[in-house]
């Protein structure tokens, strides 16, 4: 064990004593806060209005009974002729004014007096600007209103009528399908790309600069050179990890704004426990992965090239749960590298997960990163793979 905390000090070191490395690690938690909370706030202005805004509405013949529902809603009116309406539709279309809406004349009168499915019914107009936020809420508010009014024509029944709450879906509920989708394929990929900015820089990298050689010479097996590799690769990867996790969970909440009855609250220690398990070991795997990899490369670039490739397969992993899920597959699937870790998670966020399937994945997860360790140990006693050009 002496040999292998050396050899872990001595990555560790390096690794947190380089300035632009630590950048490297943290930054993009840090930038992912950021820009999601940008992200929603502008979205929040860009696609909502202020909530003392007005709506300016033109009426062109207005109809008494849909006036008389006016006043219930955010609007400003002006009654405009219809020798003006050319003037009014280009007042909404530069986005001077919100909406037009043309009755025809003695709306009310034909309203009355028209029987369904007999002659033309009385047509409504209403022009609106899509490109202009408070033109399609305005839009949407006057064809609701008028929809309101029609059922008061004509009110046999009424539909969710009195107020009451419908929607039974809860906060929880809301949070849990939205953590479920995001977080999986967003953890993998930060997790993937903060073991690709290390691992290929220490063993790719001493190979490129002919410092591995060192190592090789010295008195130790190479198994507590790989293993001492591996586990502090893992926690500098995991260092990253858990800060962009942090700057995900953080920012979720400002990016849906008030569409989004986000609560992180809901998800318990032992829930958090279980993430942070199933990072740690599925670190553990994509960094023996990787070690791999780097081994096999003579150069940084080269080792990059590759896992480029691999990075395509985590997330197609990595998206594939929001297709579906392995509900009645069995426990086989926790067995599957990967693929494992993103059901166990998602799981997790969705709150309806199985515990023996999470026991599966860690231990299956361990097994995996002990073969590759192994896989590694090999590699390091072979001259023709370590020395190859």
């Amino acid at each position: 064990m002496k040999n292998v905390w050396m050899i872990m000090k001595k990555e560790l070191t390096r690794f947190f004593t380089d300035k632009r490395m630590l950048i490297s690690i943290f930054l993009p938690g840090i930038l992912i806060y950021l820009l999601y909370t940008l992200m929603g706030g502008a979205m929040s202005d860009a696609f909502m209005t202020e909530e003392s805004y007005r709506y300016s509405v033109m009426i062109c013949n207005p109809s008494d009974g849909v006036s008389s529902l006016l006043p219930s809603l955010p609007v400003d009116v002006v009654t405009v002729e219809e020798g003006e309406l050319s003037k009014a539709q280009a007042l909404v279309s530069d986005g001077t004014a919100d909406l037009l809406l043309v009755f025809p004349a003695h709306f009310d009168q034909n309203v009355e007096s028209y029987v369904t499915g007999e002659g033309t019914a009385p047509h409504v107009q209403i022009y609106y600007n899509s490109a202009s936020t408070s033109s399609g809420e305005a839009y949407s508010l006057i064809t609701s209103l008028l929809g309101q009014y029609e059922s008061l024509l004509a009110n046999k029944f009424d539909v969710n009528a009195d107020g009451g709450m419908y929607d039974l879906a809860s906060e929880e509920d809301l949070t849990t399908m939205m953590f479920s989708m995001l977080l999986p394929l967003l953890l993998m990929t930060f997790m993937f790309s903060g073991c690709m900015a290390v691992a290929p820089e220490s063993i790719a990298g001493e190979k490129e600069r002919g410092t591995i050689a060192t190592l090789l010479v010295t008195p130790m097996k190479r198994s507590h050179l790989a293993i001492g590799k591996i586990v502090s690769l893992s926690l500098i990867a995991l260092s990253g990890g858990v800060v962009s996790f942090l700057g995900v969970i953080l920012s979720l909440p400002n990016l849906m704004g008030d569409m989004g009855g986000i609560n992180s609250a809901v998800y318990g220690p032992t829930d958090y426990l279980l993430i942070l398990a199933i990072i740690l070991s599925t670190i553990l795997v994509f960094i023996s992965a990787i070690s791999i990899v780097s081994a096999l490369a003579n150069s940084v670039k080269e080792a990059s090239s590759y896992l480029s490739v691999m990075m395509v397969f985590v997330m197609l992993a990595s998206i594939s749960t929001m297709f579906g899920t392995a509900a009645g597959e069995g426990i086989a699937v926790y067995l599957i590298p990967v693929y494992n870790s993103v059901l166990g998670l998602s799981g997790i966020f969705n709150k309806a997960y199985d515990l023996s399937g999470i026991l599966t994945l860690l231990l299956s997860n361990l097994a995996y990163a002990g073969i590759m360790i192994g896989i590694l140990t090999k590699m390091f006693d072979s001259e023709r793979v370590m020395f190859r050009r």
